[in-house]
């Protein structure tokens, strides 16, 4: 069994991105698929608009009734009907004649122009204009928005209120979309109790629970919350093998660090393969990487923001991958605040906060809860540095 054989973030990924898990797609309802990711490109079936129709209330015309209109001299034409928005007139325009006609209302056969109500002036059955219109005035085209046949959207665009619009505009009621990966989460530890429940001497509240099951909603993912574990051999496998056969990815936060009763790492490897028992970065380097079954199972360290800063590193590309989305990793270059020390031979990761063109470290330890909850992101300090300095330049890595 691997224990504590510390290896390094690439290998990690390495081995992770070699699993034959593939995203699965599905369709849903249009009114289901925001946030997720198309699957497939989308080509508008139908012109939007898809009839001539009127931009303004008015006036339809045939253009070339109204060439001669002036003020001194205006054109009186006929009115022969009245078309209203979800109308479809079943007549024509002759020459010298016109309709009235309502915004979004599509134009009769014969009329190219519509002049608004206020250019003109009505009297009886005729309508007076004094100046002239011309062709598609006051009108959109068929097709001229969104032509049949047209590519809307491409396969792995995220579905935002702007897309959804858009596949509503051009009739989509269903879509094909990637399928939510469903990743079990499980929490351990005697000392970890949840939200609500009487806090005993010597115990704590469950965090990695909630802020690992949000991180997988916030990405697109489902997270199946399985609950919190005691230090228990029994109990920790039966989560294990009932997120095995529930979900895609199973993760586990704390027992994973080789203490006598960090029982993760011992339990993946009866049930299935362990890959990796140790990453050489700081914090995160109790991390377990495992299959059973063909599924990755995940040991990531207990204290929170060790917890966090792997679930972004490790993760997060898996749980993208399976969303069929691109990287999509925010980053920014800012100047550190101060200077900071690290361990030289050891990667590090250390959580920062943006305070306007500034990183400023925080220095809590990764076992305070406000180490993450205050950070924006983290930097990256490389094995062989010892000091960054203030000014320095540094990227920043967001969380979430």
């Amino acid at each position: 069994m691997a224990f504590l054989k510390v290896v390094p973030l690439e290998e990690a990924l390495e081995i992770l991105n070699s699993f034959e898990m593939k995203p699965q797609t599905e369709e849903v309802p249009l009114e289901e698929a925001l946030g997720r990711v198309l699957a497939e490109d989308v080509v508008s079936p139908i012109d939007v608009p898809p009839f001539d129709r009127a931009t303004v209330d008015g006036y339809a015309v045939r253009a070339e009734d109204t060439f001669m209109a002036s003020e001194s001299d205006p054109v009186r034409l006929r009115v022969v009907g009245e078309v209203h928005a979800g109308d479809f007139p079943d007549f024509a325009l002759d020459a010298g004649t016109c309709a009235y006609i309502s915004t979004g209302a599509p134009l009769p056969q014969g009329a190219d122009a519509v002049i608004q109500f206020e250019d003109v002036e009505r009297e009886g059955d005729e309508v007076v204009i004094y100046k002239p219109a011309y062709p598609a005035m006051g009108v959109m085209k068929r097709g001229v928005d969104v032509p049949k046949g047209k590519l809307v959207l491409k396969k792995g665009t995220r579905l935002g209120f702007k897309e959804t619009a858009l596949l509503s505009a051009v009739g989509m009621a269903e879509v094909k979309v990637y399928k939510k990966p469903r990743v079990a989460v499980i929490s351990t530890g005697s000392e970890v109790i949840l939200p609500g429940e009487e806090l005993k001497p010597g115990r704590i509240y469950d965090i990695n629970g909630r802020a690992v099951s949000d991180a997988i909603r916030e990405l697109g993912g489902e997270a199946c919350f399985l609950g919190v574990a005691r230090d228990d051999e029994k109990r920790i496998a039966e989560l294990i093998i009932r997120g095995i056969a529930e979900c895609d990815v199973v993760l586990l936060s704390g027992g994973a660090s080789g203490g006598i009763r960090d029982l993760t790492s011992s339990i993946i490897e009866r049930l299935g393969r362990v890959y990796i028992h140790g990453i050489a970065i700081q914090p995160g380097k109790p991390t377990v990487i495992g299959q059973i079954d063909g599924k990755p199972v995940i040991g990531l360290p207990g204290y929170p923001t060790s917890c966090l800063t792997n679930f972004t590193l490790l993760v997060a590309p898996l749980l993208r991958k399976l969303l069929g989305r691109q990287s999509e990793v925010r980053k920014v270059r800012k100047r550190l605040a101060h200077k900071v020390f690290s361990v030289k031979g050891r990667r590090q990761f250390l959580p920062v906060r943006i305070e306007g063109e500034k990183a400023v470290p925080i220095l809590k330890g990764s076992g305070a809860v406000t180490s993450f909850v205050d950070a924006d992101g983290f930097i990256e300090v490389p094995e062989n540095v010892e000091i960054l300095e203030a000014e320095e330049e540094v990227e920043v890595t967001f969380f979430g």
